[in-house]
């Protein structure tokens, strides 16, 4: 199963492509950040998301999209972006047929680390260690979105059927 997991973000958003290859084995299969302007007009930034967000979806053809669910507590200017650049993602998905899975951050950490109440460096030791990475990604977007996928992995492994059922399904249509 290949996810690409999206950590949702307006000024930066983290992109990675994680596939399992084997029981308890994932393989990076791609890592980056997208960056907008922030002196471009938000519809402008929106459009240049959609863009290479789906770049992303048509080169690595992702079984499951997973997305970070916006998190209430951050200041309202701050959800308001996530949740823009969230609903740029799951359109995308959901116009190529390809199921998309929203995990909450404390449900990322807690696949990734045991606890769903890590900080970010050992969220990002953890991934460079399950993916056997020489160094951790940066900046820590791009860590996040591998998280994503690996939180998916880890706990949508009953979906991967259903994921590529769907997938199938949608290209006979």
């Amino acid at each position: 199963m290949r996810v690409l997991g999206i950590d949702p973000g307006l000024t930066r958003c983290g992109v990675g492509v994680v596939d399992s290859t084997g029981p308890q084995k994932l393989a990076l299969i791609a890592v980056g950040v997208i960056k907008t302007d922030i002196d471009v007009s938000l519809d402008q930034r929106l459009l240049q998301l959609e863009k290479e967000i789906s770049i992303w979806i048509n080169k690595y053809q992702p079984d499951v999209v997973a997305v970070e669910r916006v998190f209430s507590k951050l200041n309202v200017k701050t959800a308001m972006a996530t949740g823009q650049a969230a609903g740029v993602a799951l359109l995308l998905a959901a116009k190529v047929g390809i199921p998309v899975v929203m995990h909450t951050p404390s449900e990322v950490k807690a696949a990734v680390t045991g606890s769903g109440r890590a900080d970010k460096k050992q969220v990002a030791q953890m991934v460079k260690r399950l993916l056997k990475l020489k160094e951790i990604p940066k900046p820590v977007d791009a860590t996040d979105a591998l998280a994503l996928a690996i939180c998916h992995h880890w706990r949508g492994v009953g979906n991967a059927r259903l994921a590529k059922a769907k997938k199938k399904a949608s290209k006979k249509k």
